[in-house]
């Protein structure tokens, strides 16, 4: 092994921002003792090594220190190595840099108060990285280098940050598998103004590859976890065979490159309604790459790029505004509930609402810090469903009454039929915020949604 210094050379950011390996003298000495031939012994693995270091770590107390240093001290040139690769990938083409990313993910100085040794027992909420992935490794599922690449990769800041960028880390098929045939339609029509035709073969392909992949997928139990791999030629001939019953003729490479092109339109959208930054080289594309939106409310009489940039612009500003005012009055309308002998609720409500959404913490650690006794009675005070659902109606009606005002057009048959298409469309657009808030109850680190960020920031400015 000629790299056996990674053990004890740790990656850190200094105070300025940039990269500094300190030798650790502790890890260093231990890991020379307990593998004494190592530097000389090409045969030696990071595996054994791992699975050594990982039985060491879990021994008695100095000896368990000294193992987890070692193991962290990897880490972080695993975690290096994996910003690298993204900046290499993408960071050109989106304009960041590994830089950027090493903000998010070299925080561990290797302090004892912060390991995995003492994490249950700390009250400190800071937990580096490195900790995070060595708690959660799991030897007999992966290697300790692909494990902690797939842990920063899915990390939630330097995914935020990412998809600011314009980079959605989900792989096309998996794309392709949750996303069904009405949705495609929609999508294809309001976002990427595609025509009823190209539609109709966008829907097709999709069916025929749910009807292959996706059921192949399930039948081999794949569903659960495993990544979704690129379609086999022997599937990709299935599914040319089965859309040429529906008249639509492509070779198996055609249909790869088709799907292909069918999973970026949709990238594309889930980029744009998750708050991410478009890849827009002149107003051309732009124009091409709006809000869905703009598809229901911009006339074809004003089809110029310049007012579709105007207003997406617009748009993204008032649904934002939307949102804002509507937490504030679900929020507050709740808050005026809280009367006379239920006064002592209301510090409660805001309490648990920051713990929750802002400190990331579970139902069941409130409880004890805002004096009740079990996880259900958070539950019951705070009433996430029934808060969204709130949220909702009230962004709907503003965002509905904004957007028709938007509307240029004289002829009230055709006014009724867009306000319908408006509604629908604000409705999904809405319910992707939502849904996004929703799946994070179930997580105790429940900050990342938009809905969270901005219940954060109306509680900064109402404490």
């Amino acid at each position: 092994m000629r790299t056996a210094s990674k053990y004890w050379n740790l990656v850190r950011l200094d105070s300025s921002g940039k990269i500094k390996i300190t030798e650790i003298s502790q890890a260093k000495n231990f890991f020379q003792e307990q593998f004494p031939c190592t530097s000389d012994d090409e045969n030696v693995t990071d595996v054994s090594i791992q699975s050594d270091l990982m039985v060491a770590k879990n021994s008695y107390q100095e000896t368990g220190i000294k193992a987890e240093r070692c193991l962290r001290c990897f880490i972080s040139h695993q975690i290096r190595q994996v910003c690298i690769q993204l900046d290499m990938q993408f960071g050109r083409e989106h304009g960041f840099s590994r830089n950027d990313l090493f903000i998010y993910t070299l925080n561990d100085t290797l302090d004892d108060r912060h390991s995995v040794r003492h994490s249950s027992a700390t009250k400190s909420r800071y937990k580096p990285l490195a900790v995070e992935i060595l708690e959660t490794f799991e030897p007999k599922k992966a290697n300790l280098a692909t494990w902690t690449s797939r842990y920063v990769k899915q990390n939630r800041e330097l995914q935020r940050f990412l998809l600011e960028q314009g980079v959605y880390f989900i792989s096309n098929w998996a794309i392709l598998n949750d996303t069904n045939t009405k949705q495609v339609a929609r999508i294809l029509s309001e976002f990427h103004n595609l025509t009823p035709t190209e539609i109709e073969q966008a829907q097709i392909l999709l069916a025929g590859y749910h009807a292959v992949y996706r059921r192949d997928r399930l039948k081999n139990r794949q569903g659960k976890g495993g990544k979704c791999q690129t379609p086999t030629a022997e599937q990709l001939t299935r599914i040319s065979a089965l859309i040429e019953q529906q008249d639509l003729v492509l070779s198996p490479s055609q249909t790869l490159s088709r799907l292909e092109l069918l999973a970026e339109q949709l990238r594309e959208y889930r980029i744009q309604v998750r708050g991410g930054r478009m890849k827009q080289e002149s107003l051309d594309n732009a124009a091409k790459n709006t809000e869905g939106m703009q598809a229901a409310v911009v006339s074809n009489e004003a089809d110029d790029s310049e007012e579709r940039s105007s207003f997406l612009q617009s748009y993204q500003q008032q649904f934002q505004q939307s949102l804002d005012s509507s937490i504030e009055e679900v929020i507050t309308t709740r808050l005026r509930k809280f009367k006379g002998k239920k006064a002592a609720k209301a510090p409660q409500f805001t309490t648990a609402l920051e713990l929750f959404h802002c400190q990331g913490e579970s139902m069941s650690a409130i409880a004890p810090k805002i004096d009740l006794q079990a996880q259900y009675q958070v539950t019951r005070l705070l009433k996430l469903k029934e808060l969204r659902a709130d949220i909702r109606h009230s962004m709907l009606r503003s965002m509905r009454n904004w957007t028709l005002t938007q509307i240029k057009l004289s002829d009230f048959e055709s006014l009724k039929q867009r306000e319908q298409e408006i509604e629908k469309a604000l409705g999904e657009q809405i319910d992707l915020v939502l849904d996004e808030a929703e799946k994070e109850v179930s997580i105790a680190d429940s900050t990342q949604s938009i809905l969270a960020q901005r219940i954060c920031a109306y509680l900064d400015r109402y404490h």
